[in-house]
Protein backbone atom coordinates (compact mmCIF):
# COMPACT_ATOMS: atom_id res chain seq x y z
CA UNK A 1 0.00 0.00 0.00
CA UNK A 2 1.34 3.53 -0.98
CA UNK A 3 1.44 6.32 1.79
CA UNK A 4 1.66 9.75 0.31
CA UNK A 5 1.26 13.00 2.41
CA UNK A 6 -0.28 16.42 0.74
CA UNK A 7 2.49 18.97 1.76
CA UNK A 8 -0.08 21.71 1.72
CA UNK A 9 -0.96 20.63 4.86
CA UNK A 10 1.61 22.49 6.31
CA UNK A 11 0.06 25.58 5.10
CA UNK A 12 -2.63 24.94 7.13
CA UNK A 13 -1.01 24.10 10.17
CA UNK A 14 0.75 27.56 9.85
CA UNK A 15 -2.12 29.58 9.10
CA UNK A 16 -4.10 27.87 12.06
CA UNK A 17 -1.88 28.76 14.53
CA UNK A 18 -1.98 32.16 13.21
CA UNK A 19 -5.64 32.41 14.11
CA UNK A 20 -4.87 30.55 17.23
CA UNK A 21 -7.24 27.70 16.32
CA UNK A 22 -4.88 25.18 16.46
CA UNK A 23 -6.00 22.86 18.82
CA UNK A 24 -9.70 22.66 17.27
CA UNK A 25 -8.23 21.58 13.97
CA UNK A 26 -5.55 19.09 15.46
CA UNK A 27 -8.73 17.36 17.26
CA UNK A 28 -10.54 16.86 13.80
CA UNK A 29 -7.87 16.18 11.93
CA UNK A 30 -7.49 13.11 14.56
CA UNK A 31 -11.22 12.17 14.40
CA UNK A 32 -11.15 12.24 10.69
CA UNK A 33 -8.27 9.89 10.81
CA UNK A 34 -11.00 7.97 13.00
CA UNK A 35 -13.24 8.44 10.38
CA UNK A 36 -11.28 6.72 7.48
CA UNK A 37 -10.51 3.92 9.48
CA UNK A 38 -13.80 3.06 9.55
CA UNK A 39 -13.60 3.11 5.70
CA UNK A 40 -10.64 1.13 5.88
CA UNK A 41 -11.96 -1.73 8.35
CA UNK A 42 -15.86 -1.97 6.14
CA UNK A 43 -13.35 -2.29 3.14
CA UNK A 44 -11.22 -4.88 4.96
CA UNK A 45 -14.40 -6.68 6.07
CA UNK A 46 -15.68 -6.51 2.14
CA UNK A 47 -12.51 -7.89 1.03
CA UNK A 48 -11.34 -5.06 -0.49
CA UNK A 49 -7.68 -4.42 -0.53
CA UNK A 50 -6.34 -0.68 -0.20
CA UNK A 51 -4.03 0.67 -2.76
CA UNK A 52 -3.32 4.57 -1.67
CA UNK A 53 -3.72 6.34 2.03
CA UNK A 54 -3.01 9.77 1.73
CA UNK A 55 -2.97 12.53 4.72
CA UNK A 56 -4.73 15.26 3.38
CA UNK A 57 -5.16 18.95 4.88
CA UNK A 58 -9.02 17.46 6.13
CA UNK A 59 -7.91 14.49 6.80
CA UNK A 60 -6.95 10.34 5.58
CA UNK A 61 -7.79 9.30 2.17
CA UNK A 62 -7.95 5.92 0.92
CA UNK A 63 -8.55 4.27 -2.17
CA UNK A 64 -8.99 0.69 -2.87
CA UNK A 65 -7.79 -1.95 -5.75
CA UNK A 66 -10.54 -2.96 -7.86
CA UNK A 67 -11.48 -6.50 -7.77
CA UNK A 68 -12.10 -7.91 -11.12
CA UNK A 69 -14.78 -10.41 -9.65
CA UNK A 70 -16.38 -7.39 -8.34
CA UNK A 71 -16.99 -6.03 -11.78
CA UNK A 72 -18.33 -9.12 -13.27
CA UNK A 73 -21.22 -9.42 -11.02
CA UNK A 74 -23.73 -6.46 -12.52
CA UNK A 75 -26.38 -5.01 -10.24
CA UNK A 76 -28.71 -2.85 -13.00
CA UNK A 77 -26.33 -0.93 -15.17
CA UNK A 78 -23.76 -1.34 -12.16
CA UNK A 79 -21.36 -3.63 -10.62
CA UNK A 80 -21.08 -5.09 -7.35
CA UNK A 81 -18.06 -2.76 -6.68
CA UNK A 82 -20.59 0.16 -6.59
CA UNK A 83 -22.58 -1.14 -3.88
CA UNK A 84 -19.40 -1.80 -1.90
CA UNK A 85 -18.28 1.70 -2.72
CA UNK A 86 -21.60 2.71 -0.80
CA UNK A 87 -21.22 0.21 1.57
CA UNK A 88 -17.36 1.63 2.59
CA UNK A 89 -18.84 5.57 2.02
CA UNK A 90 -21.21 4.63 4.51
CA UNK A 91 -19.25 3.21 7.13
CA UNK A 92 -17.01 6.37 7.89
CA UNK A 93 -20.00 8.98 8.56
CA UNK A 94 -21.88 6.40 10.42
CA UNK A 95 -18.73 5.85 12.64
CA UNK A 96 -18.62 9.81 13.04
CA UNK A 97 -22.58 9.96 14.38
CA UNK A 98 -21.53 7.00 16.64
CA UNK A 99 -18.51 8.83 18.33
CA UNK A 100 -20.45 12.13 18.67
CA UNK A 101 -23.23 10.17 20.44
CA UNK A 102 -20.57 8.06 22.88
CA UNK A 103 -19.07 11.15 24.05
CA UNK A 104 -22.26 12.82 24.76
CA UNK A 105 -22.24 10.35 27.47
CA UNK A 106 -18.30 9.75 28.22
CA UNK A 107 -15.62 12.06 28.92
CA UNK A 108 -12.88 11.74 26.72
CA UNK A 109 -8.88 11.84 27.57
CA UNK A 110 -7.27 15.24 26.92
CA UNK A 111 -9.81 17.32 24.87
CA UNK A 112 -13.11 18.32 25.81
CA UNK A 113 -16.29 16.60 25.53
CA UNK A 114 -17.55 19.76 23.91
CA UNK A 115 -15.26 19.25 21.29
CA UNK A 116 -14.86 15.90 20.91
CA UNK A 117 -19.10 15.99 19.91
CA UNK A 118 -18.74 19.09 17.64
CA UNK A 119 -15.79 18.19 16.01
CA UNK A 120 -17.19 14.54 14.64
CA UNK A 121 -20.63 16.06 14.27
CA UNK A 122 -18.42 18.46 11.60
CA UNK A 123 -17.09 15.97 10.52
CA UNK A 124 -20.44 13.56 9.96
CA UNK A 125 -22.33 16.75 8.14
CA UNK A 126 -19.25 17.69 5.90
CA UNK A 127 -18.45 13.85 4.38
CA UNK A 128 -22.54 14.04 3.76
CA UNK A 129 -22.50 16.78 1.44
CA UNK A 130 -22.98 15.37 -1.73
CA UNK A 131 -20.17 16.72 -3.26
CA UNK A 132 -17.53 14.58 -5.03
CA UNK A 133 -15.27 13.22 -3.93
CA UNK A 134 -16.07 13.63 -0.50
CA UNK A 135 -18.14 10.36 1.05
CA UNK A 136 -21.79 12.25 0.07
CA UNK A 137 -20.75 12.59 -3.25
CA UNK A 138 -19.38 8.95 -3.70
CA UNK A 139 -22.40 7.42 -2.53
CA UNK A 140 -24.21 9.47 -4.76
CA UNK A 141 -22.31 8.51 -7.83
CA UNK A 142 -22.27 5.01 -6.79
CA UNK A 143 -25.95 5.02 -6.81
CA UNK A 144 -26.28 7.17 -10.08
CA UNK A 145 -24.22 4.15 -11.50
CA UNK A 146 -26.44 1.84 -10.46
CA UNK A 147 -29.28 3.51 -11.62
CA UNK A 148 -28.43 5.22 -15.33
CA UNK A 149 -24.42 3.64 -16.13
CA UNK A 150 -21.25 5.10 -15.74
CA UNK A 151 -21.39 7.79 -17.18
CA UNK A 152 -24.54 9.18 -17.20
CA UNK A 153 -23.37 9.04 -13.42
CA UNK A 154 -20.37 11.27 -13.94
CA UNK A 155 -21.65 13.40 -15.92
CA UNK A 156 -24.66 14.85 -13.45
CA UNK A 157 -22.45 14.10 -10.28
CA UNK A 158 -20.09 17.11 -11.58
CA UNK A 159 -23.46 19.30 -12.45
CA UNK A 160 -24.03 18.63 -8.44
CA UNK A 161 -21.01 18.67 -7.53
CA UNK A 162 -20.42 22.27 -9.22
CA UNK A 163 -23.30 23.65 -7.66
CA UNK A 164 -22.79 21.96 -3.71
CA UNK A 165 -19.22 24.25 -4.14
CA UNK A 166 -20.71 27.39 -5.18
CA UNK A 167 -23.47 27.44 -2.66
CA UNK A 168 -20.91 26.22 0.32
CA UNK A 169 -18.43 29.16 -1.08
CA UNK A 170 -21.33 31.54 -0.03
CA UNK A 171 -21.92 30.01 3.31
CA UNK A 172 -18.32 30.29 4.14
CA UNK A 173 -18.45 33.51 2.71
CA UNK A 174 -21.16 34.52 5.64
CA UNK A 175 -19.37 32.57 8.03
CA UNK A 176 -16.01 34.36 7.57
CA UNK A 177 -17.63 37.69 7.72
CA UNK A 178 -20.08 37.25 10.81
CA UNK A 179 -18.01 34.36 13.01
CA UNK A 180 -14.26 35.62 12.23
CA UNK A 181 -13.71 31.48 11.27
CA UNK A 182 -11.69 31.09 8.34
CA UNK A 183 -11.76 27.01 9.16
CA UNK A 184 -14.68 26.18 6.84
CA UNK A 185 -13.44 29.44 4.53
CA UNK A 186 -9.86 27.17 4.05
CA UNK A 187 -11.59 24.28 3.63
CA UNK A 188 -13.37 25.78 0.47
CA UNK A 189 -10.66 26.77 -1.04
CA UNK A 190 -9.43 23.37 -1.19
CA UNK A 191 -12.34 21.32 -2.03
CA UNK A 192 -12.31 24.73 -4.57
CA UNK A 193 -9.41 23.12 -5.98
CA UNK A 194 -10.52 19.31 -5.77
CA UNK A 195 -13.52 20.31 -7.62
CA UNK A 196 -11.77 21.95 -10.53
CA UNK A 197 -9.05 19.08 -10.92
CA UNK A 198 -12.57 16.81 -10.91
CA UNK A 199 -14.22 18.93 -13.95
CA UNK A 200 -10.49 18.63 -15.75
CA UNK A 201 -10.92 15.17 -15.03
CA UNK A 202 -14.53 14.79 -16.03
CA UNK A 203 -14.17 16.76 -19.74
CA UNK A 204 -11.25 14.74 -20.35
CA UNK A 205 -12.70 11.27 -20.30
CA UNK A 206 -15.84 12.78 -21.59
CA UNK A 207 -13.59 13.22 -24.59
CA UNK A 208 -12.12 10.15 -24.48
CA UNK A 209 -15.82 8.13 -24.60
CA UNK A 210 -17.24 10.35 -27.38
CA UNK A 211 -14.53 9.73 -29.91
CA UNK A 212 -14.91 6.14 -29.24
CA UNK A 213 -18.33 5.88 -29.53
CA UNK A 214 -18.13 7.77 -32.31
CA UNK A 215 -15.25 5.75 -33.64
Amino acid sequence: MRVRIDLKIIIFLLLFCFTKQIDIYLTIMFFCVIHELGHIIVGLLLKMKPERLELMPYGLTVSFKVNINDLNKKIKKGTLLELKKIIVAFSGPLLSLALAIIFLYIDPIYITKQDAVYSNILILLFNLLPLYPLDGGRILKSLLHIEFGSQEAKKIINIISNIVIIMLTIVASITVYYFKNIAIFLICIFLWIITIQENIKFKNETKIYEMIKNS
